[in-house]
């Protein structure tokens, strides 16, 4: 599960350093190659929430399987499309794959494990969940420069090909199978709910990450001001519906249940960072040091070699430690994406002090984001194991989006104001925008600290 949970995410960013080769040989322009990127964020932040439901009303292990099968063909399709147009319309169903077959790995691990082999689960997901993004990042740097048999681009989404077509035979053997009767006692699928909740994420979704582009026209605000009425409508008829003993798409209780609110802040706050983090720092290491694929993607594995040994190892560390595992994240990560604008500041590599900065954002964004995912999870029923899966996933989703749209306009606009491109004023842009990812940071330090004076 978690494999197939790892290659989903990788292919949400794996993209963004073979997006130079895709346009020179498929002759597409900036708005295109947006949306070779955009299209998979947009289907698979819209359906997760569907995905969660399927899984509820179809059962986690053929769902899961359904949507690993339909990522693996669209991921082929990818790979062998010969127009631009091709690729954002499989790009599209790619992401529908993806949400279709990545709530079920929580539901899956909700469902069928206890206790502490439950929190060993959630840490390996989180830690999963996180990694994935920079190790997309390095990944592709690896095969765009490979040029496997003069491929270019391709082997960006053909590798998926050979991991899907195991991952679906492995998973038919192992995975559990579904409950029967808790599949006769599963709730309908809410149809006005999914309608009112797609059309909210889509009408958020769509202008976070193609409103930069644009240079953010009316219709971007428009949108963003109509999924905030649609966000509340959807709130007031999921209550009403619970209320009459209705089946809501996410039951109210589960956003009630003691942290889940404070989750979604802290989710939210460190996918924010997460992404804007990485995007920039791409921007600056390939547009303002003109770094090749290969170094670019390398260079983001420090960050992602330490978030994975953190978030797989934190529960094991002194229970004296444990209240402050969250805050503290928080706060190193702000020091060190600080520190990373300032080693970078003068245009130069950074040295040695760099990578000792990765390293520290690395470790801040797993403690911030692993303990968060677990506590709130640890506590929730089997039966809403469905709806927090799909809630929460969605929320890692959104995170993301928020990230790269709030602090890439924040560097893009930054460098446009100091005028000519270069190393220089890269890095001045760069270290604005670590500043900027620093206290939001530490907004989620105190949001712990907050909640544990109360």
């Amino acid at each position: 599960m978690l494999a197939a949970q790892f290659m989903a995410l990788l292919d949400v960013f794996i993209v963004n350093v073979a997006l130079p080769t895709i346009g020179s040989e498929l002759h597409a322009s900036g708005a295109g190659l947006q949306l070779v990127v955009a299209g998979y964020s947009i289907a698979y932040a819209v359906l997760l929430i569907t995905g969660a439901r399927l899984g509820d009303r179809l059962g986690h292990r053929r769902v899961h399987l359904a949507g690993l099968a339909l990522f693996t063909a669209a991921s082929l399709a990818c790979g062998l499309a010969q127009g631009t147009g091709e690729l954002i319309a499989f790009r599209l169903i790619q992401g529908a794959g993806s949400a279709v077959m990545i709530p079920q790995v929580l539901s899956l691990i909700q469902r069928n494990f206890t206790g502490e082999a439950r929190a060993r689960a959630l840490g390996a997901y989180a830690a999963v969940l996180a990694t994935g993004a920079a190790a997309g990042q390095v990944l592709g740097g690896v095969l765009v420069s490979a040029d496997l048999f003069g491929t270019g681009w391709r082997p960006v989404f053909l590798v998926n090909v050979p991991v899907g077509v195991v991952l679906l035979t492995v998973g038919r053997r192992v995975l559990p199978r579904d409950d029967a009767e808790a599949l006769e006692r599963s709730r309908g699928l809410d149809l006005p709910g999914l309608v009112l909740l797609a059309a909210a994420v889509s009408l958020f979704t769509v202008p976070l990450v193609l409103g930069q582009e644009e240079d953010w026209p009316l219709w971007s605000w428009l949108s963003l001001g109509a999924a905030a009425v649609l966000f509340a409508v959807f709130w007031l008829y999921e209550s009403r519906l619970a209320r009459r003993g209705g089946a809501p798409l996410i039951a109210p209780r589960v956003l009630r249940h003691p942290g889940i609110g404070l989750a979604v802040f802290r989710l939210l706050a460190v996918m924010a960072v997460n992404a804007g983090f990485l995007f920039a720092l791409t921007l600056h290491i390939q547009g303002g040091l003109g770094y090749s694929a290969l170094r670019a993607g390398l260079t983001f594995a420090p960050t992602a070699v330490v978030f994975g040994l953190v978030g797989l190892t934190w529960r094991t560390w002194p229970a004296s430690w444990q209240r402050a595992l969250i805050p503290g994240g928080f706060a190193l990560a702000a020091v060190s994406v600080a520190g990373v604008g300032g080693a970078l500041k003068d245009g130069g590599d950074g040295g040695l002090w760099l990578y000792v900065a990765f390293a520290g954002v690395g470790a801040g964004l797993a403690l911030g984001f692993s303990p968060t995912l677990t506590r709130a999870l640890a506590t929730v029923r089997p039966e809403d194991a469905a709806d927090a899966s799909g809630l929460l996933a969605t929320v890692t989703q959104l995170g993301q989006l928020i990230g790269v749209a709030a602090f890439g306009t924040l560097f893009l606009n930054r460098l446009e104001s100091l005028g000519a491109p270069g190393a220089y004023t890269s890095a001045d842009a760069l270290l604005a925008c670590t500043y900027a990812l620093a206290a939001t940071a530490t907004l989620g330090a105190v949001s712990g600290l907050v909640r544990r004076r109360r």
